[in-house]
């Protein structure tokens, strides 16, 4: 029993190395919208800060003209070290699904992608390295999982295949 509580304290003793953490003074202009509106679509969407210190990414998807996707990204440059092998993810969605997309350099035309489905409540959800699969304006590809050393960009998308709003609140986002 005493042996569980050892693996417990080194779990939560383990750094964790931040990607974003909202607070009031976080710089959230850093943060891109990219809509489907680059496609021709209409949907609306904006990442603002709460006055709680989340960050609030909210808007409508849309399938007019084709369309049928929000997001907003993060360019960034964090080092991925070997023991970390899982995004964290502290939100508060709206019982619908989003994306966490990431990119290993910039430069590459494909996103890699873990779906996760909230629950309408704050949970901590953790989505591991090697789950994201590579993707392509929606197309799954073939190829290898992220195996980078660095995250260049981080992102949220909302692409259901259905009109509807939604809010995704997140607290913060760090590897673990």
């Amino acid at each position: 029993m005493w042996y569980h509580l050892i693996f417990i304290s080194l779990i939560m003793a383990t750094p964790t190395v931040s990607i974003f953490n909202f607070s009031s003074e976080s710089e959230i202009d850093k943060w891109q919208i990219v809509n489907d509106g680059v496609m021709g679509g209409v949907s609306k969407s904006s990442l603002e800060l709460t006055e709680n210190g989340h960050g609030a990414f909210t808007g409508h998807a849309s399938l007019e003209n084709n369309g049928g996707f929000a997001s907003v990204r993060l360019p960034c440059d964090v080092k991925v070290e070997n023991n970390k092998q899982e995004i964290v993810l502290k939100i508060k969605g709206d019982a619908k699904t989003y994306q966490c997309r990431l990119k290993g350099d910039r430069s590459q035309s494909e996103s890699y992608v873990h779906e996760f489905t909230t629950t309408g409540e704050w949970q901590t959800i953790r989505l591991k390295l090697k789950d994201f699969h590579p993707q392509y304006r929606g197309r799954k590809l073939n190829g290898s999982n992220f195996n980078f050393e660095n995250i260049k960009l981080f992102g949220f998308l909302i692409s259901n295949k259905k009109e509807e709003d939604f809010e995704l609140l997140i607290d913060s986002i760090y590897l673990l």
